[in-house]
């Protein structure tokens, strides 16, 4: 039996703990190979600074829309502005707070790969209909806000010790 069918014989709840971290490894290894210049999180940091249309993001907001820590997001944000795709800025109204732009060679790159990246897309979804994308997205977006509840409640468990 290959391993991928042991995971049928679970509880499906386990089965999509197990499914989830399996995923995640396989999304980032195909989606390192997809780009020639960047990783597969440094291109979900770019897609998610993409949702700010007001106001360039700071770090901070970035690492909570990317459910990261500041850290981690400040390196890939380091990794980026080195490879030309962003500049980091003092915010004029707190200087604490640095905020994130797009270069235009981002902006220029980002239209090369459009059509490769909507393929993908296609490629990843396939045989997946709308509504079951949708109902996926609910579900997971459930069980992150149940992630995010324990996450507080562990901390001030640390808190209390």
């Amino acid at each position: 039996m290959i391993p991928r069918n042991l995971l049928n014989q679970m509880d499906a709840r386990y089965a999509l703990f197990g499914l989830l971290f399996a995923f995640q490894n396989r999304l980032q290894a195909v989606g390192d190979a997809f780009y020639e210049e960047i990783t597969c999180k440094q291109f979900f940091l770019l897609a998610c600074m993409q949702l700010f249309q007001e106001e360039a993001p700071t770090v901070q907001e970035l690492a909570q829309l990317m459910g990261s820590s500041h850290q981690n997001v400040k390196q890939i944000v380091n990794k980026l502005e080195r490879k030309g795709y962003v500049r980091v800025e003092e915010d004029p109204e707190d200087r604490r707070k640095l905020r994130i732009f797009f270069t235009d060679y981002a902006q220029r790159t980002a239209e090369r790969y459009r059509k490769k990246e909507e393929e993908f897309m296609g490629r990843l979804f396939e045989g997946v209909p709308e509504e079951q994308a949708a109902q996926l997205f609910d579900g997971l977006s459930k069980m992150e806000e149940n992630l995010i509840k324990m996450r507080e409640m562990f901390t001030e468990r640390k808190e209390l010790l």
